[in-house]
């Protein structure tokens, strides 16, 4: 039941047989196995990997998301050494921590396909379809998978003076465009997530394991992700589980004029915003945090029963 002045809860997630309703938020804990992560944090080899994931689930973590290439510009990384920095960890943690769900973090139709074999839940594909045959792949497999959004940027690129026009007939009553100039990114993200998911359902992936993401800062400037934080919505009411994916990122230090080590209040806080208006899952380096934040917003919100409630009581 909706409550008065409650944002709807979203749609539920399912991976691997599991459905996670409003309840269970999710924190997806990112694990790096790169050398040059925009985080120096998250930058580990085979060893700290595994140590990173184990700390990850101690601290709450409900998904691991792990990843072989920097998203940002860098040296080139083919697929076979993706494949061998990141499917030896899919398998180690498949063995260490059977229960947990796995992501992988890649645009490759190749990689997924070695990661789904090594027992993958989730292809997080950040790059929105670049290879289209990776979604086939996730359907092959039973897996799920992540549409995102770059406005067609290729893989690797950075935003550069980036442009979304309002489109006729969209935001005003009498046809004319809408009256937020920054609603031309709402708009294109909805309909490129819309188009990428009804094809992933097409191709036979559970409507609950397609994941929607806005992807902030991909293909986008400060002013473009800030206006997607507070038009959660509009991803939200598409239907699916909505994947928000923060975590440090340049949005969040430029809107603070902050660093990157200084960036998890900043970070926090658009969490506390999404998960309020809709967004059920959250890619993070800050796991106990991010947990705590999504509880606390769950309860607020009545989703969730306080862990102890005896004030004023006895």
């Amino acid at each position: 039941m909706t409550r008065a002045g409650v944002p709807g809860a979203g749609a539920d997630l399912r991976l691997r047989g599991r459905t996670f309703g409003p309840g269970h938020p999710l924190v997806m804990a990112v694990v790096n196995r790169t050398p040059d992560s925009f985080y120096a944090a998250a930058r580990f080899d085979d060893a700290g990997a595994d140590a990173a994931v184990d700390r990850a689930v101690e601290e709450g973590a409900d998904l691991v998301d792990l990843g072989g290439v920097r998203a940002g510009r860098g040296p080139r990384v083919g697929a076979d050494e993706e494949i061998a920095r990141v499917i030896p960890l899919v398998e180690r943690v498949r063995a260490r921590h059977p229960d947990l769900l796995v992501s992988v973090d890649t645009w490759r139709a190749d990689v997924a396909r070695a990661a789904a074999l090594a027992g993958a839940d989730l292809i997080n594909d950040t790059w929105a379809g670049h290879d289209p045959a990776l979604v086939e792949v996730a359907a092959e497999h039973g897996l799920g998978v992540v549409c995102s959004h770059t406005g067609g940027a290729a893989p690797r690129t950075d935003p550069l003076r980036v442009a979304y026009a309002p489109r006729a007939g969209a935001g005003q009553p009498d046809g004319g465009p809408s009256a937020d100039p920054l609603d031309g990114v709402v708009e294109d993200v909805v309909a490129t997530l819309r188009a990428s998911a009804a094809r992933a359902v097409a191709l036979g992936v559970d409507p609950a394991s397609v994941l929607v993401d806005p992807t902030h800062d991909f293909g986008k400037n400060t002013w473009h992700s800030l206006h997607l934080v507070r038009r959660t919505e509009a991803v939200v009411a598409l239907g699916y589980p909505t994947l928000m994916a923060f975590s440090r990122k340049d949005f969040v230090g430029e809107a603070l004029g902050l660093p990157v080590e200084d960036r998890l209040e900043g970070t926090l806080a658009a969490t506390s915003v999404a998960a309020w208006l809709g967004a059920r899952v959250f890619r993070a380096h800050d796991v106990l945090a991010t947990r705590r934040v999504l509880d606390m917003v769950a309860a607020i919100r009545g989703d969730l029963m306080p862990a102890h409630a005896v004030r004023g009581l006895a």
